[in-house]
C-alpha cells in the first residue's frame, strides 16, 4: 500500500486499510466483491465486503468525492433519506507507480433495491406508480431543506419496501447543491423536468428490453411524478383562507400533514377582513411523524408507512383490551413484548434476511386479514403466522443484502410449543 494513501472519514474504520486500494476498482479480487444489484452510474461502482457490513466504492475525482461526501453528511444531519457516507480515499497509487482514481465510500443501505431489481419479469403499472410516488416525496423533502438535486432519476435512488409502498433514498448527490435560502420556483421546476425526462427514458429502456408490463405507459408514469410532487408541495406549503367560523379546518390541515408523515414546526394564523376570515400558513418541519412516534413509544425504527401500520395495530390492541385510558407508553411496551417481539422471534432464523421485521409484521397483518375474509372467521395470529411463513415468506428472495434468483424451498410448518398456558397469539 502506498504511503501517500489518505482516508478521510468522520468515524474511521481500520478495515478500510485492508482493501486493495493499489488496484483499479474494476480488477479487485472476487473475494472482496459483494454480489449486489446496482443501478446505472456514470462512474464505476462496486459493492465491497467490509468487516460486518457492505460498502459501495465509487471511483471519481478528488474534488467530486469530497464534495459529495460533505453533501451526504449534511443531508443526514437534516434527516433526509440518503445513503451514509463512510470515507473519501485519495492518494491511490498502483505498484507500477500509476496514479489511480480517488474513491467515495458509502455504506450499503440494508433491504434496499435499485428500481431494476424491483421486478421479476416485468415491472407492473402499480409498482411503477409507487416508485414514482416515493421519488416525488423524496424530491419534496429535498426541496424543503433547500437541496437542488440536478439529476433526479430512478437510477440515482434506492427503494425500500414500506408497508405496501416504497421509501426512496438519495444515492448520488454528485450534481446536487444546498441553498441556505431555499430554492426558487425555477430551480424546483427544473428538477421536476429533469425527473420527468429521466424517468421516461429509464422506463422506455425497460420497455425496449421487454421488462415492462404492456399496460405501463412510460410517458404517463413519468408525468405522474409532476402531478404527485405538485399535489404534495401544495399541501406542505400553500396558505389557506377560510371563514372564522370554520376554525376546525386548522386542525384538519394539521391532521392531513400528519397523515402524510410530516410534523408542523410552527403555524402562522392571521385574521383578515375585520376578523371574519382566517388565513393559515404552515411551516413544515420534516417527514417522519409516525416513525418518530413509534420510536418514542417502542424504540422500533421503521419506515413511515410501516410505523403507521404498527401504530394502528397498537391502537387496536389498546382498544380491544380496554386500555385506551391507560398510559400510552406503558401499553406500547406491553404490546411490544407480548405481540411484536414474539412474532419476530417466531420467524425461522434462516428466513430473517428476507424482509425487515417491521415489513414482516405488516405483511403478516395483511395475510391474516385475507385469511379471515376468505374463511369468514377471525383467524388467530398464530395460525396466520404459520400460513404466512409457509406460503409467502419462504418463497421471497432475500433483501437484506444479496438479491439473486428465487430458489426452491422445502415448506415446513412453524412449530408452536404447547406448554399448557394460553398462547399470546390467540389474544391478538
Amino acid at each position: 500500500m502506498s504511503s501517500s494513501l489518505s482516508i478521510t472519514s468522520a468515524v474511521p474504520d481500520p478495515a478500510l486499510l485492508d482493501l486493495p486500494w493499489d488496484l483499479p476498482l474494476e480488477i479487485w479480487p472476487d473475494e472482496t466483491i459483494a454480489a449486489l444489484p446496482k443501478g446505472i452510474s456514470r462512474h464505476l461502482v462496486r459493492f465491497v465486503h467490509l468487516e460486518g457490513y457492505i460498502v459501495a466504492v465509487k471511483e471519481t475525482t478528488a474534488e467530486l468525492a469530497r464534495r459529495e461526501y460533505e453533501l451526504l453528511r449534511t443531508l443526514q444531519r437534516l434527516e433526509v433519506p440518503c445513503v451514509e457516507p463512510v470515507a473519501v480515499v485519495t492518494g491511490r497509487v498502483a505498484d507500477d507507480g500509476e496514479e489511480l482514481a480517488p474513491a467515495l465510500v458509502t455504506r450499503h443501505l440494508k433491504f434496499s433495491l435499485p428500481y431494476r431489481a424491483l421486478y421479476s419479469q416485468a415491472l407492473r403499472p402499480d409498482t411503477a406508480t409507487r416508485l414514482v410516488d416515493a421519488l416525488a416525496l423524496l424530491l419534496a423533502r429535498l426541496h424543503l431543506v433547500g437541496f437542488y438535486w440536478g439529476d433526479v432519476s430512478l437510477s440515482n435512488t434506492l427503494f425500500r419496501r414500506d408497508a405496501g409502498a416504497f421509501a426512496a433514498y438519495l444515492v448520488d448527490a454528485e450534481t446536487g447543491k444546498l441553498y441556505e435560502g431555499g430554492l426558487s420556483n425555477g430551480q424546483r421546476e427544473n428538477d421536476l423536468e429533469v425527473a420527468r425526462i429521466n424517468i421516461a427514458g429509464e422506463l422506455l429502456d425497460l420497455q425496449s428490453g421487454g421488462r415492462l408490463d404492456e399496460a405501463v405507459d412510460p410517458v404517463e408514469i413519468a408525468d405522474g411524478i409532476v402531478a404527485a410532487y405538485r399535489s404534495l408541495w401544495r399541501e406542505l406549503t400553500a396558505s389557506e383562507t377560510f371563514p372564522q367560523s370554520e376554525r376546525w379546518r386548522i386542525r384538519e390541515r394539521v391532521e392531513r400533514l400528519n397523515e402524510l408523515g410530516f410534523d408542523i414546526e410552527e403555524m402562522s394564523i392571521r385574521t383578515a377582513d375585520g376578523g371574519t376570515q382566517v388565513r393559515i400558513q404552515p411551516k413544515v418541519v420534516d417527514a417522519g411523524h409516525h416513525s418518530r412516534r413509534l420510536l418514542r413509544l417502542t424504540g422500533l425504527d421503521a419506515g413511515e408507512n410501516q410505523a403507521r401500520r404498527l401504530l394502528n395495530d397498537l391502537d387496536s390492541y389498546r382498544a380491544m383490551r380496554g386500555k385506551s385510558d391507560e398510559d400510552e407508553e406503558m401499553v406500547a411496551h406491553e404490546w411490544l413484548v407480548s405481540v411484536f417481539e414474539p412474532v419476530v422471534r417466531s420467524i425461522p432464523r434462516e428466513l430473517r434476511g428476507k424482509l425487515e421485521p417491521a415489513e414482516v409484521f405488516h405483511q403478516l397483518l395483511d395475510h391474516r386479514w385475507y385469511l379471515s375474509q376468505e374463511q369468514k372467521r377471525n383467524v388467530p395470529l398464530a395460525e396466520a403466522l404459520t400460513s404466512y411463513v409457509d406460503t409467502v415468506l419462504r418463497h421471497r428472495r432475500d433483501e437484506v443484502t444479496v438479491v439473486g434468483p428465487q430458489t426452491s424451498a422445502i415448506t415446513l410448518p412453524v412449530a408452536v410449543v404447547d406448554d399448557g398456558e394460553e398462547d399470546w397469539r390467540d389474544k391478538v
